[in-house]
Parts: C-alpha cells; sequence; structure tokens
C-alpha cells in the first residue's frame, strides 16, 4: 500500500475518480450549485481526512493535472478564432472594459482588506484573485503574498463564477453576448469560462480573450497601483 501511494499515479487516479463522480451528480441534480469541481475538492479533503492518507502524498499525482494547465488554457483560443472578425469590430470597447474590471477587481479587494484591518500580505495575496492560477501565484509572489491562500482565492472566485454567473447576468440584465463573455473571463477567469462557452460560442470567445488580456494587464497594472498601498 505504501509503494501506491508514493507514486505519482495514485493522485491522478484519486482525482479522475472523485472529478466523475463529482461530474455524475451534477448531471443527476442539474443544480449549479452543485459544481463538479466544488464537490471534488470536498470529497478529495473529505477522502484524505478520514483515510489519514498526507497530502504530499496526494500532490505528487496533483502536480501532473497542474503541469496541464497551461496547455489546456491554450484551447480556448479556439472559439476566439471563430469569432475574430467580432473582436476586432468590438477592440477598443472590449479593452475598455476588461480594463475597468481589473482596476474595479483590485480597488474592491483593497477597500475591503483596509475596512476590515487585514494586512497587506493577505490583501496582496488577494489582488490575483480573478486570473489563471499561473499568472497569480507568480503575482502574488512578486507583491509579496502568501501563495497558497492566492491559490485558495482563485478557485473560488472561479467556482463563484461558475456557479453564479448566468444567475448574476440576468439579475443585472445584461443580454449583449460579447458583454456576457468578457464580465465572466474578467471576473472568473478559466472556471468562469467554462461557463460562457455553456451559455453561447460568442461568449466562450469573449470570455477567453478576457481571460488572457486581464490576466497581462493585471501582471503590468497592479504591482503599480500597489506603491499607493505600502
Amino acid at each position: 500500500m505504501e509503494k501506491i501511494l508514493d507514486t505519482q499515479l495514485f493522485g491522478l487516479i484519486t482525482i479522475l475518480a472523485f472529478y466523475n463522480i463529482s461530474l455524475y451528480i451534477q448531471k443527476k441534480t442539474q443544480k449549479p450549485v452543485f459544481n463538479s469541481l466544488l464537490i471534488s475538492v470536498i470529497l478529495i479533503i473529505l477522502f484524505l481526512k478520514i483515510t489519514k492518507i498526507p497530502y504530499e502524498k496526494f500532490k505528487a499525482g496533483s502536480d501532473i493535472i497542474n503541469f496541464m494547465l497551461g496547455p489546456v488554457t491554450i484551447v480556448l483560443a479556439v472559439p476566439l478564432y471563430r469569432q475574430f472578425d467580432l473582436l476586432k469590430k468590438h477592440f477598443k470597447e472590449i479593452l475598455v472594459s476588461i480594463l475597468g474590471g481589473v482596476v474595479t477587481s483590485f480597488v474592491i479587494v483593497v477597500l475591503v482588506g483596509k475596512l476590515t484591518s487585514t494586512s497587506n500580505q493577505i490583501i496582496f495575496s488577494m489582488i490575483p484573485k480573478s486570473i489563471t492560477t499561473p499568472m497569480g501565484i507568480s503575482l502574488a509572489n512578486q507583491l509579496g503574498g502568501v501563495e497558497s491562500i492566492t491559490v485558495v482565492c482563485i478557485i473560488v472566485t472561479g467556482i463563484f463564477g461558475n456557479i453564479f454567473a448566468e444567475q448574476l447576468l440576468k439579475i443585472a440584465k445584461i443580454k449583449n453576448p460579447v458583454a456576457k463573455g468578457i464580465a465572466i473571463g474578467t471576473s472568473s477567469h478559466a472556471l468562469g469560462t467554462s461557463k460562457a462557452l455553456e451559455i453561447g460560442e460568442v461568449e466562450g470567445a469573449m470570455s477567453s480573450l478576457s481571460v488572457g488580456i486581464s490576466g497581462i494587464l493585471t501582471v503590468i497594472i497592479v504591482p503599480m497601483l500597489v506603491n499607493f498601498i505600502r
């Protein structure tokens, strides 16, 4: 048994098994709150707690999944290519909207942090919440944040966007597919984009574009803005 736990295969099989169980639950319930990623995270935590298997044993396999995050993100360029004419037509509006989303996200995190007397280190850890994990970790380290907190914030933000994006868009009465995609991608990165792709191809294309641009803008702009709150 110990030899099995020491292999990367153990963590990989565990992830795939619980994720497929979560997908089954999501399809059976048809409820947004039963998000497959959220359920699989909860099940894996319970599994490791009950069996008392060290996280380090599990992480060896999960590193394979982490490695694939980069190549998988590139796939999001496919719907964008199909909607390239739409991108050229609305490029200025799209860029301004994404920039507004990046700045708004930064301001909200800082304001909430300051109002709750949160330390700058925690605030810096939360700032990259709306960009992809590799970029978020890199930015958190650059700002002096805590990498593990950043990862949790990114995951929670993505799951929240995946679950509630469609309902929030209806409440806000946002009907334009381009605006929907930009809002989802800028606020909840790749996990939100998976929901945008379910809503429609235009929404998915604009969301995948927003993920890339918002990540780049965040990495460039945030280090400059942070100087005002240090």
